[in-house]
């Protein structure tokens, strides 16, 4: 499982988390990273990576401390997708996948190019495989980058909005890939998402931060509340079932006293 103590993480000398500590989060489960602008949903993401050093705390996968891999070993345990991958990379979708797959090791390239073909089917840009990277869509270009995160098979997933250029058809089809995949694989998958329905919907965990301290964290519809709400974005809202059952946030103001 997935912990952190005490977690202290700075920019120069600002401090951005302080003293957050993260109960276990298990193999097999999604969680949403939530928070406001500015909360330190990113920075924390890549501290977790090993891309942003920690000035106090740990971070222990799997009964492992991470700050002692070396960057081989913690990049065979976990991948991280930031917002968006480098706009001028001249590869076609299918070698940029292929050259994810090979820095973990996988099988053969004939093994690779049927998987990869597979994995790219399954979020439904089986048609751009053969495409340039740097002639696809904002949209497009997460879903390849997702593709390049799953080929690798980590054991900690860490993707950092990675819905946020993805029309209504797509959000609700990665998230349910998402959620698949990381049962079927034992991942333990950490997102970061804006929209709380979405949390709601289809995490099975959550983590609620705010100024770099964790306000809730459990069962999304423990972690999302009218009072969570109102602490962190300011805003006055109701968490009610719709004509499913599925619980839904609806906003009916502000709070004239918050400020972000």
């Amino acid at each position: 499982m997935l912990h952190t103590t005490h977690l202290q993480l700075a920019y120069g000398k600002r401090i951005i988390i302080e003293d957050l500590s993260i109960q276990g989060l298990v193999p097999g489960t999604v969680t949403a990273l939530l928070g406001p602008n500015g909360s330190g949903k990113s920075t924390l993401l890549k501290a977790l990576a090993g891309l942003l050093p920690i000035q106090a705390g740990h971070i222990v996968l799997n009964g492992q401390n991470l700050a002692q891999c070396s960057p081989a070993e913690r990049a065979r345990q976990l991948v991280y997708l930031p917002q968006s991958l480098p706009a001028e990379v001249h590869l076609r979708v299918m070698e940029s996948v292929l050259v994810a797959a090979n820095a973990s090791r996988l099988g053969n390239e004939q093994t690779n190019l049927t998987t990869i073909l597979e994995l790219l089917d399954r979020l439904g840009i089986g048609g751009l495989a053969m495409h340039y990277l740097d002639q696809l869509s904002g949209g497009q270009k997460q879903l390849v980058g997702l593709a390049q995160a799953l080929i690798r098979h980590p054991r900690l997933l860490l993707l950092d909005e990675p819905l946020s250029a993805l029309d209504l058809n797509y959000q609700f089809h990665v998230m349910n890939l998402l959620r698949q995949v990381t049962r079927d694989q034992g991942l333990i998958t950490l997102i970061v998402l804006h929209d709380l329905n979405i949390a709601l919907r289809h995490s099975d965990h959550a983590l609620l931060i705010q100024h770099g301290t964790l306000l809730a964290q459990g069962r999304p519809e423990v972690v999302i509340t009218t009072e969570t709400l109102a602490q962190a974005y300011g805003v006055k809202a109701r968490i009610e079932p719709c004509s499913r059952g599925t619980l839904r946030v609806l906003i009916d103001g502000l709070h004239a006293t918050h400020h972000a």
